[in-house]
């Protein structure tokens, strides 16, 4: 019996097409998060940077890595955050050719409230999972996206990232 249950797991995974449910369930979480968040006038993205830039003397360079952003897209990013008040960019301490962003009282304040909001939406999302799937779930894409599915692989050309609204 255990041979016919390994073989239908498997023949399902096989059929399963992972870079669908993953693209879709990301797609649509993200697009949830670009209309609540518009609450508080800040995008997915400016919340990354922001939250990013929070932990302090980070260059710009580091912040867009932790946020997955090429040097175009956070450059624009920043400048919208600096526009609006929310962060300044200014000389790094420990290194003055390069520019830290520094996130301001105004935005400080942004980012606790959507923080808030992304909470309740994420916990929303896993509690439509049942309890004994939900930790799995979690613990399995935490896994991937920091062992195998962690670096790029260069490619002719690259798939391009959808993007949000800066």
């Amino acid at each position: 019996m255990k041979d016919v249950q390994e073989e239908t797991t498997t023949s399902a995974l096989a059929t399963t097409d992972l870079m669908f449910l993953l693209s879709w369930a990301s797609h649509s979480l993200q697009t949830e998060l670009t209309a609540a968040l518009e609450e508080v006038g800040i995008s997915p993205r400016a919340h990354c940077v922001l939250y990013n830039a929070l932990n302090g003397d980070m260059t710009q360079t580091q912040i867009a890595e932790a946020c997955g952003l090429d040097k175009t897209t956070m450059v624009v990013t920043v400048d919208k955050l600096e526009e609006d008040g929310l962060a300044e960019r200014r000389p790094s301490s420990f290194d003055r050719r390069v520019k830290t962003l520094v996130v301001t009282e105004k935005g400080r304040q942004i980012v606790a409230r959507s923080q808030e909001i992304i909470a309740a939406i994420h916990a929303d999302v896993l509690g439509t999972l049942a309890p004994q799937v939900r930790d799995g779930f979690v613990e399995g894409l935490t896994r991937l996206v920091g062992g195998r599915l962690s670096a790029l692989i260069e490619c002719e050309q690259p798939p391009r990232r959808r993007s949000t609204r800066a």
